[in-house]
């Protein structure tokens, strides 16, 4: 009973210590999309994406209500990171919906022209000024919100110290002037929600992980589905710095438990209050002691020995690797080796899986080289109507010629096309697509009936799988060269792949590249079969992977390639157009459905070829 009046107690006292518009409220899902193309359409960086805010610490003046009830300490406020544009999940600042709704758009379009440089209110004039020019349809709605913002603000006679000099210096910035004391923070004063916070647009740089012996490809934990965006930063680990060192007086000897050192991210059941914990903390400190709770159960992600291993073929070669943060290709920097399976064992495809093989064959063979037709010919078979409608106009104000070319003529049509697949076999295709078969098993039908398919349609193609293990090890598997025959042998490649490690997409898409640019035909067409984003162990991960992956797909193009995505990711949408284009990728919603889109994408291009 006293746990459930505290309960009302609680969510009755918050209700009226809360000073949001609950009925005007605008959730950020509602106009992501729009915000999204507001912030590529005024030059935010493609890579970076709109995200959730969480709470931070926030200062100002809190009145009694909010000191009974223990709020007013935190704000979701919008924040611009290297990797995210950070957005309060919900906007109840206003009576009014439109404006609240409007303020996402002034964030959205703040973000793509702010440039931190180290002073919050100086940083936010700026940007406002080059937001305004680029947009100015905004000035209406950025005086009202302008307006609003300032009726919310606290009275600085109220404060004492920083407290009121900080706010003063906010409030004399809204008014457009620029004599402000410089170096003021954000948790300094009550949320601005017209700016955005910049401190960690400079601060926040991925952290490479060092190379541990003992961690060597482990698997990274769990993530709890949280998308919310949290600031973290890197401290040392020093607890073992000084072992005999007691930092307690000798009568609290009964909680020296409360010193030993104890992994909490290493527990194997979770207590369900590891999301409060975090929404408790500022931010989050990581301090990484070279082990992982998968490096003690997952051992089956070590490179394995050479005896072990795949048949290398050849010494390897060095790929580069585009550093974003630098603005520069890194020559030489991953280690590139190709395999292929010595003896795989026989693979014996199920009858329903040859049946889908021969009717797409079928279909192939349909498309296969035939007889077409030139038009607008000196000599042929039959008149071309059209032709010698263009040459009895163009005779009106011309001599007639001797032989004009309005005939057409049948030929047999020869496509000059080059097609080389590339399979993600990353950890990842070890779970589950469906209740029976995994994504691995599904993208091994894949090839096989895309091999089957190809062989019937006279088309040189290439079958490569990828995978890897930090920049140092990128491993291509070779399944099927352009000089080898689809047959028995390549059948048993196909059906011996199996889960590698993680997806070091930019340099798998660098080699495809060497690969078709070597080969002679008109057209060569590079197909990328995934099932999730760039990731690795080091810093490849999040923005840097994605700005890797896209200028390896920049390249591609640049050398004359096709790339073209096919995924079963469901959140593709969110970074796949990034990559590739709005028309250079493919999703499967259901991964029994890969076969059928990916042949349906390759007949497309066939046609184009012809």
């Amino acid at each position: 009973m006293e746990e459930w009046v505290g309960k009302q107690w609680d969510r009755f006292i918050r209700r009226a210590a809360s000073r949001q518009h609950e009925a005007a409220a605008v959730a950020l899902p509602e106009v992501q999309r729009t915000l999204t193309l507001m912030f590529r359409a005024a030059g935010g960086a493609p890579a970076v994406r709109v995200a959730p805010a969480s709470e931070r610490r926030v200062g100002g003046a809190r009145d009694w209500l909010q000191r009974v009830a223990g709020t007013g300490t935190h704000a979701a406020t919008g924040r611009l990171e290297p990797e995210a544009l950070s957005l309060p999940p919900c906007i109840a600042v206003h009576a009014d919906p439109a404006l609240n709704r409007a303020l996402y758009l002034w964030l959205a379009a703040l973000a793509a022209h702010i440039e931190p440089s180290g002073d919050w209110i100086a940083d936010n004039q700026r940007a406002t000024q080059r937001a305004l020019a680029t947009f100015p349809g905004l000035a209406g709605r950025h005086a009202l919100l302008l307006a609003a913002e300032r009726a919310l603000r606290p009275d600085p006679a109220r404060l004492r110290g920083r407290a009121a000099e900080a706010e003063r210096s906010v409030q004399q910035a809204l008014a457009g002037r620029w004599n402000f004391i410089p170096g003021v923070r954000p948790d300094e004063v009550a949320p601005v929600w017209l700016w955005l916070d910049t401190t960690s647009a400079r601060t926040a740089t991925p952290v490479a992980r060092e190379h541990n012996p003992q961690t060597t490809g482990s698997e990274q934990p769990h993530a709890i589905g949280d998308t919310y965006r949290r600031r973290a930063q890197t401290v040392a680990d020093e607890r073992n710095k000084a072992p005999l060192m007691m930092f307690f007086r000798a009568e609290s000897i009964l909680s020296w438990g409360e010193f030993v050192k104890v992994n909490r991210a290493s527990d194997d059941d979770d207590d369900g209050n590891a999301l409060a914990a975090a929404n408790d903390m500022d931010m989050l400190a990581i301090a990484p002691d070279g082990q992982t709770t998968a490096s003690r159960v997952k051992f089956d992600l070590d490179l394995p020995s050479a005896a072990a291993d795949d048949r290398p073929l050849g010494p390897g070669i060095r790929l580069p690797e585009w550093d974003w943060r630098k603005g520069q290709l890194m020559a030489d920097h991953c280690a590139l080796q190709t395999l292929v399976t010595a003896e795989p064992p026989p693979f014996a495809p199920p009858p329903a899986l040859r049946v889908t093989a021969r009717r797409v064959r079928r279909r192939m063979e349909v498309l296969r080289g035939g007889m077409g037709r030139l038009h607008a010919q000196p000599e042929g078979e039959e008149l071309d109507l059209d032709a010698w409608v263009r040459h009895a106009v163009e005779a009106s104000a011309a001599p007639r010629s001797e032989s004009p070319a309005v005939f057409s003529r049948r030929v047999r049509s020869e496509r000059s096309l080059a097609t080389l697949l590339l399979a993600d076999l990353s950890l990842s295709t070890d779970a589950y697509a469906t209740q029976t078969a995994r994504v691995i098993d599904v993208i091994r039908d894949a090839l096989y009936v895309f091999g089957e398919a190809l062989s019937a349609s006279g088309d040189p193609f290439e079958m490569l799988g990828f995978s890897s293990v930090r920049r140092q090890n990128v491993r291509i598997h070779q399944l099927k060269g352009f000089d080898e025959r689809w047959g028995a042998s390549t059948r048993d490649r196909v059906g011996a792949i199996k889960p590698g490690y993680y997806t070091r997409m930019g340099a798998a898409i660098r080699y495809a590249t060497t690969r078709l640019a070597e080969r002679p035909e008109r057209q060569r067409l590079l197909l990328l079969l995934t099932d999730g984003k760039p990731n690795d162990l080091d810093v490849y991960e999040g923005r840097y992977g994605l700005e890797d992956t896209r200028h390896a797909v920049q390249a591609a193009r640049g050398a004359g390639l096709l790339p073209f995505c096919i995924t079963i990711d469901e959140t593709a949408h969110d970074y796949l157009p990034f990559l590739f284009g709005d028309q250079g990728y493919a999703l499967v919603r259901r991964p029994q459905d890969l076969i059928n889109r990916l042949s349906a994408v390759y007949q497309r291009f066939m046609i184009h070829a012809a």
